[in-house]
């Protein structure tokens, strides 16, 4: 199937000194602004008074997060808060009942608008699945297909019209007959057990579920004082802002230390933040090589389950559902008796997705039948659409990024990067030539049966005629989609590239001859065809076991020594990922400007700049959040990199850096309307759009220091507007800040791969990192980061933003 060697695979050989460690704080080399630091390291509690039951001493976030310690002690802090509700809540913790007040369903009842809809929502799936399985059924055997095709001849025993019209009832079997019908089916009442017995078992589930959820909507009321009825109007960002004042002002027990956002988005995205280390290392997805030359990467629905399973909540993963890794995982002695046993369960659960397979195939065709179908009727071009994959969302997220905020950027990067796939595709004169063809020949077919339809609907009832006008009309839309669009062939692919890269943040590489071609087939697999996804959900059941076997089961040892080398235990919160620190030091890697700040080996780099991307993306979407340590003076070397090279371009350019006037005329607060707003204004002469001008990345830098400089002055955002229209902006601002900042970071490593890597790359990275006797200046520690951004961008974004013409809406 799928060799074991990859040559994707980026993690390469652990170093032994790489191991297991506990962090008292997430800064691990500590950091002078630290509550904690250069203090003995004592719980930070908060009992009320005359409580003191042991479940008030929480040594763990999870705990804090699980068991609603705060109930009484809320009550003495806020008088608002019922002492009937403090009790409840307190009995139920004494009685050892957990109530399951954890990050992720705080998170998930937002995202889901409220305990309303997620009944609703619940109530919907569960009837769903009543649906399929009770008309499934009925459809097989409860109808007499031979009355409904009119198939036997005509009864003329009975007198009548010779032409008798079938109706629906009399097709139908009666009751009696229906039920005998499925008694005499063992298979058929197997199956029925089966799907009963899956039903009660998500009906528990979601009865569980929802009483945690009755218990989020109390906290979120008294706690949080957002009402249900506002909820849909208050953003996630606020929510947490108001659960870290909540705990800062002591209505939380929480040790050994204040609560921070990256400790929220630690918990949230604990199980996430090892899926994109992962694929980053090349462990997934699953790949394939193809017979013509490449891979392919598979990742259906049902795969990620299955690692899900296997990694995080299964009853025989390596966390177990839980918040810490066991300890027999820590132990380098072990690994070879662990990676055996993870082997033995992987096949296992292999073998159980073959047996299964079957039941999992036929459910997922008539999911696909039942909700697809009517779409294609409708609109025969929907499954010709694309849309960002399984793969995409894995590939192109940052550290530490919430769903809702993944959902957005890959939003706005979808008309370019479709825009650029049109546009990049390999030219096929012959296969379009058919197309073209094929397109006027059904076309001509179509129009004709129309044309008899409308002179008389009698043509109708002739056998098959609606069928064949249904697939000429499929094969004419498929047809068609293989035609160029004359609208795209003036439009150049590096340039929507670059627009694509601008909210995308990651970009498939194109070095040497023949890169366009490669650029273009990852995109497609990032930017998949819906049919496509489609076939990969249906053949999922088929293919998961396999790739189970072939892909993951050889590398037990590789994921296990992941595990090992790349989790840490940071305290108050479990065990995370170390790549979730964003640690430039520790993950950084030497091409993204992290030459002489990064003490990383080769194994335990990120690739494609993951670590110094999602450091800067988390600065500028939480100002407030400081960074610890190296990272807080990686964000200040790059801020200086901006402004040197701001002045270097100043310097040298005849046109002035944009000014505040710019955005007068900037209404919309959706980010590319305001990146094709800013770079519809003559900023740079035309010369400079060029992706091979000199010196690019500084008219980048020009423009992350204007913007910079606009977004720390408010009141300069669309003057005269109103103050509503000048907040609605600021976010606008952020974003195309790190975009900016994402170009040009890219382009930094572009140049710096254009250089030779030899004798000053080298003497770059032996430099020794400052010494702690040297301490950084003020402004390099601690960096003045405005409230939209910190860090840089590259120099397309001047192409970038004279795209905003042709790929953006202005």
């Amino acid at each position: 199937m799928c060799p074991q060697d990859s040559p994707g695979l980026r993690v390469g050989p652990l170093i032994p000194e790489q191991d297991y460690e506990r962090l008292e704080d997430c800064d691990p080399e500590g950091s002078q602004d630290s509550p904690i630091h250069g203090e003995e390291q004592q719980p930070l509690l908060h009992v009320p008074e005359g409580l003191c039951g042991s479940w008030h001493h929480i040594q763990n976030l999870d705990s804090f997060f699980t068991k609603i310690s705060f109930a009484l002690g809320l009550q003495r802090w806020h008088g608002k808060v019922p002492l009937e509700l403090a009790l409840f809540l307190a009995g139920r913790l004494r009685e050892g009942v957990a109530c399951s007040l954890t990050c992720v369903h705080i998170y998930s009842y937002h995202q889901r608008n409220g305990f309303a809809c997620i009944l609703l929502e619940d109530v919907f799936q569960l009837g769903q699945f009543i649906f399929i399985v009770t008309f499934t059924t009925f459809l097989l055997q409860c109808v007499d297909y031979n009355v409904l095709f009119a198939n036997p001849p005509s009864n003329r025993t009975r007198p009548g019209p010779f032409h008798s019209k079938v109706t629906l009832s009399n097709a139908i079997l009666p009751s009696a007959q229906c039920a005998e019908r499925i008694r005499s089916s063992p298979l058929l009442v197997l199956l029925l057990v089966l799907a009963a017995g899956f039903w009660l078992v998500q009906l528990l589930r979601s009865v569980c579920n929802l009483f945690s959820y009755w218990d989020i909507q109390v906290f979120y009321r008294e706690a949080l004082h957002i009402p249900p009825e506002e909820l849909s109007s208050v953003p996630w960002a606020e929510v947490q802002s108001r659960l870290l004042a909540l705990q800062q002002s002591g209505g939380l027990c929480v040790q050994p230390r204040p609560l921070t956002e990256l400790d929220v988005h630690h918990r949230i995205l604990r199980y996430t933040n090892y899926q994109v280390a992962l694929a980053n290392k090349g462990l997934l997805p699953a790949r394939c090589p193809l017979p013509w030359g490449g891979s392919a990467a598979f990742l259906s629905r049902g795969l990620a389950l299955n690692v899900d399973l296997l990694l995080f909540r299964g009853p025989f993963s390596l966390f177990r559902g839980g918040w810490e890794l066991p300890h027999a995982y820590k132990r380098s002695d072990q690994r070879g008796a662990l990676a055996a046993r993870w082997g033995r369960t992987v096949l296992l659960l292999a073998a159980l997705n073959l047996a299964l397979s079957p039941l999992v195939l036929a459910w997922q065709v008539l999911h696909a039948f039942y909700s697809h179908v009517e779409l294609l009727r409708r609109e025969p071009g929907a499954l010709g659409a694309r849309g960002w994959s399984r793969l995409a969302r894995l590939q192109l997220r940052h550290f530490n990024e919430l769903p809702h905020e993944l959902r957005a950027r890959l939003a706005r990067a979808y008309r370019p990067a479709a825009a650029f796939l049109r546009t990049a595709a390999p030219p096929a004169p012959l296969r379009a030539l058919l197309a073209r063809q094929i397109v006027f020949f059904a076309g001509a077919l179509f129009a004709a049966l129309l044309v008899l339809t409308v002179y008389d609907e009698d043509v109708l009832a002739v056998e098959h005629v609606l069928t064949a006008m249904t697939a000429l009309g499929v094969t004419a839309t498929v047809a068609r989609s293989f035609i160029p669009e004359e609208q795209c062939q003036g439009r150049a692919p590096q340039l929507l590239l670059q627009t694509a890269l601008a909210h995308m943040h990651y970009l498939p590489e194109e070095p040497g001859p023949g890169g366009r071609d490669r650029a273009y087939r990852q995109m497609a697999q990032l930017l998949q065809y819906r049919a496509v996804s489609l076939l990969e959900e249906l053949l999922s059941p088929l293919l998961t076991p396999l790739f189970l076997l072939f892909w993951f089961r050889p590398r037990a040892l590789e994921i296990i020594d992941f595990f090992h080398h790349f989790t840490v235990d940071v305290a108050g919160v479990g065990d995370i990922c170390s790549f979730a620190l964003m640690d430039v030091k520790r993950h950084g890697h030497p091409q993204w400007l992290s030459a002489g700040q990064t003490e990383a080996s080769l194994s335990q780099r990120a690739e494609d700049g993951k670590t110094e991307l999602s450091l800067m993306r988390f600065s500028l979407a939480h100002p407030l959040w400081r960074p610890p340590g190296h990272s807080s003076k990686f964000l200040g070397h790059l801020w200086g990199r901006v402004q040197q090279d701001a002045a270097a371009w100043g310097a040298t350019s005849a046109r002035s850096p944009p000014t505040p006037g710019v955005l007068s005329n900037c209404t919309s607060p959706l980010p590319e309307a305001f990146l094709a707003n800013l770079f519809v204004h003559p900023l740079l002469p035309p010369r400079d759009l060029s992706p091979t001008a000199p010196c690019p990345a500084a008219a980048t830098a020009s423009l992350l220091a204007s913007i910079s400089r606009i977004a720390q002055d408010p009141s300069s955002v669309s003057p005269g507007g109103t103050g509503g229209q000048k907040l609605a902006q600021l976010p606008e601002l952020a974003s195309a800040e790190m975009s900016l900042h994402a170009i040009y970071l890219h382009q930094l490593h572009q140049q710096q791969q254009q250089e030779p890597w030899g004798e000053a790359a080298a003497s770059v990275l032996s430099r020794p990192y400052s010494s702690p006797s040297q301490p950084p200046s003020p402004d390099e520690e601690k960096p003045s980061w405005s409230s939209d951004g910190e860090e840089g961008g590259a120099c397309r974004g001047q192409s970038l933003m004279d795209t905003g013409h042709h790929g953006m809406p202005s």
